[in-house]
C-alpha cells in the first residue's frame, strides 16, 4: 500500500516518477490567468491568520461547507475567524475524493511543511503552527509566491480599473511580474440592471462621454491602449458562449441609442450587440498581438436568494449544456476571414463539448504560430484529476499536445499554487503509463522535453512577455 501525499504522488510507473523529478518538479510557474488580488501582491499583505490566507473569496471550499450543513456564518458570514477554520477542518474528512481533498492537504504540505491529515481534531495544533509561520516575513503573499517558484502571474482586471497597484509594483523586486488582463465582459452584458452605472464608471476612466455607440469603441480602445503601456497582453472572456450573430453597423448605434434611453432590448438586439463589440475588441486584441482568451459554459447565479443575500461568485454557478460549436465557428470565422484573428485559447466547462473544443482548434490554425489557437486546460468544475485527464486525452486525440500551454490556477487564494504541481503529476503519469505500456517510445530525453514544453516553456514562448 502506498503512503497518501508521498513524493511520488499520483505517479504510479518508475517512468512517470522520472518524468516528473527530473522534467516537470522543479520549473517556474506562469500562471497567465488567475484572479488574485494586484493590490495584495503590491502591498505584499500579511495575513492576519490562516483562515484569512485560506477561507477567504474560496467559493470551492464554501461549496463543500454548504454541503455538510455548515452555517453560513462560518462561511462568510460574522463568525470568529478561529471558528471558521475550525468548521472547515471538520469538513475536510468528508472531502474524500473530491479534489479539495488532494488540494488541501497539498497546500499545507507544500506551504506549511505539514503532514498531518486536517480533522477538527487537528484543526487547533495546524491553525496555530500556520499562523505563527504567517507572521514571518516570508509569508507575505510576495514570499508565498516565491516558494512556488512563480515567474508570471497575470491579474483579471476590468477596463474601468485604474492598474495602480500594476503600476506601483512594477520594478519592485525582479523575482516575479504581475501584468493586467483585459476582461470586458461587464460591456457586452448590456441588459444588466447597472449597465447604466458601469458606463459612467468607463467615461470617468477613458476620460470620454459615453454618448454614442462610436463613443463606447472609442472608450474601449483608449482603455487599451492603457492597459498595453502597463504590459497587458492578454484579453479574457467568461462567457455562455460566443455571440455570432450577424450585425450591421448603423443597426448597432441604434441599439446603443435605445439602450441609453432606457429601452428595453429584444434577444436578438442583444446578441448583435454583443456580436459587434466582441468582434471590434477582438480586433483590437489582433492589432496589438495580444492573446485573447474565451472561458465558455458557466451557468452563473443560480440561486437568487442567495445571490440576493451574498452577491455574485460566491459559490452559486454551475456547469450549462449551452450550445457551442456553430458558434464558435462562425465567431473565429469572421475573424479569420480577414486575416484578425489574433492567437486564442477556448476552455469548456461542460465536459461534453471537450472534443468540439479540441477538433475546432484545428480550423484556424494556420501555421503562423506554433500553436496559435490552443484549447485550454481542464478549467473550473474540470481541473481535477479525472477532468485534466480527459482534457489532455481529447487535445491528445485531435490536436498536438506537444504544443499544449498547460496550467493555470483561475484562483483567488495565495496558496492554490499546487495545483500546477497536481497537474503536472497527472501529466507525467499519463506518459508515463504509456511509456511502460509500449504505446510510446523510452525516450526520457525526449518525452521528457515535451513534458517540459507543456508545463513551462510553451507559455513563455507563446504570451512572449518582454
Amino acid at each position: 500500500m502506498k503512503t497518501f501525499l508521498s513524493e511520488h504522488f499520483l505517479l504510479d510507473t518508475s517512468t512517470a516518477q522520472q518524468l516528473y523529478h527530473d522534467y516537470a518538479r522543479d520549473l517556474p510557474i506562469i500562471d497567465y490567468h488567475c484572479h488574485l488580488s494586484p493590490k495584495d501582491i503590491s502591498e505584499n499583505r500579511e495575513f492576519e491568520n490562516l483562515t484569512k490566507a485560506w477561507l477567504e473569496g474560496d467559493h470551492y471550499k464554501w461549496r463543500a461547507m454548504r454541503t455538510l450543513g455548515v452555517d453560513e456564518k462560518y462561511i462568510t458570514g460574522d463568525a470568529p475567524d478561529h471558528e471558521k477554520f475550525r468548521k472547515w477542518s471538520s469538513v475536510v474528512p468528508y472531502t474524500v475524493r473530491n479534489p479539495l481533498y488532494h488540494w488541501t492537504h497539498l497546500e499545507l504540505k507544500r506551504y506549511f511543511k505539514i503532514e498531518d491529515s486536517l480533522t477538527e481534531e487537528s484543526a487547533q495544533s495546524i491553525y496555530g503552527a500556520c499562523n505563527e509561520l504567517l507572521q514571518k516575513p516570508e509569508y507575505r503573499v510576495q514570499g508565498l509566491l516565491n516558494k512556488m517558484k512563480v515567474e508570471l502571474v497575470c491579474t483579471t482586471d476590468d477596463p474601468a480599473d485604474d492598474l495602480t497597484y500594476h503600476e506601483s509594483f512594477n520594478g519592485q523586486q525582479d523575482s516575479f511580474n504581475m501584468l493586467p488582463a483585459f476582461r470586458p465582459d461587464k460591456i457586452l452584458f448590456i441588459n444588466h440592471i447597472d449597465y447604466h452605472s458601469y458606463l459612467d464608471k468607463l467615461a470617468g476612466a477613458s476620460s470620454i462621454h459615453i454618448n454614442s455607440y462610436q463613443a463606447l469603441l472609442d472608450s474601449l480602445e483608449q482603455r487599451l491602449d492603457y492597459f498595453h503601456q502597463q504590459g497587458c497582453r492578454l484579453s479574457d472572456h467568461g462567457l455562455e458562449n460566443l455571440p455570432s450573430a450577424p450585425f450591421r453597423e448603423n443597426a448597432v448605434e441604434q441599439i446603443f441609442a435605445k439602450k441609453l434611453q432606457g429601452k428595453i432590448l429584444s434577444s436578438e438586439e442583444t446578441e448583435e450587440f454583443q456580436s459587434a463589440t466582441l468582434h471590434h475588441l477582438c480586433v483590437q486584441y489582433h492589432q496589438r498581438r495580444w492573446v485573447q482568451q474565451f472561458h465558455l459554459g458557466a451557468l452563473r447565479n443560480n440561486n437568487s436568494r442567495m445571490q440576493e443575500k451574498l452577491g455574485a461568485d460566491t459559490g452559486f454557478d454551475s456547469i450549462g449544456d449551452f450550445r457551442q460549436a456553430r458558434q464558435l465557428s462562425q465567431f473565429l470565422n469572421r475573424l479569420d476571414i480577414n486575416d484578425q484573428l489574433a492567437k486564442t485559447v477556448i476552455y469548456n466547462l461542460n465536459p461534453a463539448d471537450n472534443a468540439v473544443f479540441a477538433s475546432m482548434i484545428g480550423n484556424f490554425n494556420d501555421g503562423s504560430t506554433k500553436g496559435k489557437i490552443q484549447y485550454g486546460s481542464a478549467w473550473w468544475f474540470l481541473d481535477q484529476k479525472d477532468g485534466m485527464e480527459k482534457q489532455i486525452n481529447a487535445l491528445s486525440n485531435m490536436g498536438l499536445i506537444s504544443c499544449f500551454i498547460g496550467m493555470l490556477t483561475d484562483s483567488r487564494s495565495f496558496l492554490s499554487f499546487p495545483r500546477h504541481e497536481y497537474f503536472r503529476r497527472i501529466l507525467c503519469n499519463l506518459f508515463g503509463s504509456e511509456i511502460e505500456a509500449g504505446e510510446l517510445p523510452n525516450d526520457l530525453p525526449w518525452i521528457g522535453k515535451i513534458i517540459s514544453d507543456i508545463c513551462y516553456y510553451n507559455a513563455k514562448h507563446y504570451f512572449d512577455f518582454s
